[in-house]
């Protein structure tokens, strides 16, 4: 999905963008896989696990997050690089898709020891429906969950997602907006041996549902035309902090990206605040807080009498 370094997403906003090890300078369509450009593209993972524990530290709980539920996870690659990254993590991925899945077995998850792989477990399953243990911290990136384009079907997520989080756990997920997401454009990113398009094929500012894709290009002149799809909808920050409220979360903050003066785009710092720039495209993440679990009452003896503490 589009990222903040993509101007039609955030002309002004921008996050680290994972780059390739290896130089290929004669990509094409017919020898490119769609998954690796992807991911070449679009995703992260390191600032994306730097961000989790910043914001667990961020709302004062204690030692740090052990346990991530990634939906929408498609390649798994963001609960491969989370195992990774301290003995004991632990990370659940669930998506719907069999084919991409199969190819983040073989691309990530066959390159974790034993111990990490025993950390890491995947499900081809329904977000909306996985019977799975709760975590401490749940993520939904790269806004894939405005898939549910109705306020009855976000809620039903969001209420799911609450039930999967343990309490004093946290739902993590990012949004963008700005003018010129509700244009009708293509913008072009050049990176290593291929162009990332960002294509805002659709927006029906009635409904607000968008119709966006993913084409990349390559400088023999081929083409993977409409190599991801998505049909949205284009959630506003408003609309989602009070349907996660709804669902139960106890506080929901916003976490907004600071300016680089000098360029005027993003400087990739996020912070918690509530008020944000009228910038042209930006991208924000939403922190949601389970509260913790109510204490058990503990009984006093008193002269004769039964006192709860």
């Amino acid at each position: 999905m589009a990222r903040s370094n993509s101007t039609s997403v955030s002309s002004t906003k921008k996050r680290p963008v994972r780059k390739s090890k290896s130089k290929r300078a004669l990509r094409s369509a017919t020898t490119s896989d769609p998954h690796e450009l992807y991911e070449l593209s679009v995703q992260c993972t390191d600032a994306e696990c730097d961000f989790i524990e910043r914001a667990w530290k961020q709302t004062g709980r204690a030692a740090l997050p052990s346990s991530l539920r990634e939906d929408f996870c498609g390649t798994a690659i963001a609960s491969c690089a989370w195992v990774r990254r301290r003995n004991g993590n632990a990370a659940i991925g669930v998506d719907l898709d069999p084919e991409v899945l199969r190819w983040g077995e073989k691309r990530h998850w066959s390159t974790l020891t034993p111990t990490e792989r025993s950390r890491l477990s995947v499900h081809c399953a329904d977000v909306l429906t996985a019977d799975l243990p709760q975590v401490d911290v749940l993520v939904a990136m790269n806004f894939s969950y405005f898939i549910f384009r109705e306020r009855a079907a976000m809620l039903a997520y969001f209420k799911r997602a609450y039930a999967n989080v343990r309490p004093g756990g946290l739902m993590l997920c990012d949004a963008y907006g700005g003018s010129e997401s509700h244009s009708e454009q293509e913008e072009e990113r050049h990176l290593d041996g291929f162009t990332y398009v960002w294509d805002q094929h659709h927006y029906n500012p009635i409904s607000s549902h968008v119709v966006n894709y993913i084409h990349f290009r390559f400088p023999d002149g081929t083409e993977l035309r409409r190599a991801f799809a998505y049909h949205w909808r284009l959630w506003s920050l408003t609309e989602l902090q009070e349907l996660l409220k709804e669902a139960g979360f106890a506080k929901v903050t916003v976490w907004w990206e600071g300016t680089d003066k000098r360029t005027s785009s993003g400087n990739g710092v996020f912070r918690p605040t509530t008020k944000g720039e009228a910038c042209t495209g930006w991208i924000a993440y939403l922190v949601a807080e389970k509260a913790e679990a109510p204490k058990r009452a503990r009984a006093k003896k008193s002269k004769g009498r039964i006192l709860s503490a």
